[in-house]
């Protein structure tokens, strides 16, 4: 299945971006009369037929939408950006195939990275949600200092993966199944001890995410996929 991405339908037709018409009339040499597979990544999927096709520009008829519920819980994982870019990337591509909600990246006392372009993200996302064949696009939020954002409100639990207090949970044994949550990963130098001790007053509750030393995009996964894994055992 291939799956193309839309911003939005206008009633019946739609029309693809040129980055996807390209994609469709130059890789697939689909034609008109082709039909094809879209989602919104607002929670709608929809079949629909080719009528018009140029390279830079597609239409297409709407003729069956099917929409997908958002889960019953909500995810959050703000991190901070790796110095490595493609590793940022990575986090980022992995997290929307096993499944997230929201993403802010975090600007720390031991940040590595000043800079992160929300457009070439945003593509990351785009293209993991079309490859893993999901309905809903994660929002991607604007970089947050870490002082600033701990204080915002949050519904749900809140935790902050660090591994220095003593006070620390694994995640799975503190997460309340169906519950939304926000969870702050540091960067490659950790959160420092100053920035542990305002999230906790900001009501964070430190958590483990296991025995091994984890690289930030590696945590980012792991606190995201036990999570997922939680709840999905919830629904057996």
């Amino acid at each position: 299945m291939q799956l193309f991405y839309i911003s939005r339908a206008e009633g019946d037709f739609c029309t693809l971006s040129e980055e996807e018409s390209w994609h469709c009339v130059k890789v697939l040499r689909l034609g008109e009369g082709d039909e094809i597979d879209l989602t919104d990544g607002a929670g709608n999927f929809y079949h629909g037929r080719l009528t018009g096709v140029h390279h830079k520009r597609c239409l297409a008829e709407i003729t069956a939408t099917r929409p997908v519920p958002p889960r019953p819980w909500h995810l959050q994982i703000a991190i901070a950006p790796t110095k490595n870019n493609d590793r940022f990337e990575w986090f980022l591509e992995k997290a929307t195939e096993i499944g997230i909600d929201e993403i802010t990246p975090l600007w720390c006392e031991h940040s590595e990275r000043e800079v992160v372009k929300l457009p070439r993200l945003e593509k990351v996302l785009v293209s993991a949600m079309k490859q893993s064949l999901k309905a809903w696009l994660p929002a991607l939020n604007e970089p947050a200092k870490f002082r600033e954002f701990i204080t915002r409100d949050f519904k749900g639990q809140k935790f902050i993966a660090y591994c220095e207090t003593g006070q620390e949970s694994e995640l799975h044994n503190i997460y309340i199944k169906y519950s939304d949550v926000v969870i702050l990963v540091g960067p490659e130098g950790d959160f420092s001890k100053s920035e542990v001790e305002q999230a906790i007053k900001s009501g964070f509750t430190p958590i483990s995410l296991g025995t091994s030393r984890l690289r930030t995009e590696t945590a980012g996964i792991v606190a995201c996929d036990t999570i997922g894994l939680m709840n999905r055992m919830g629904e057996i």
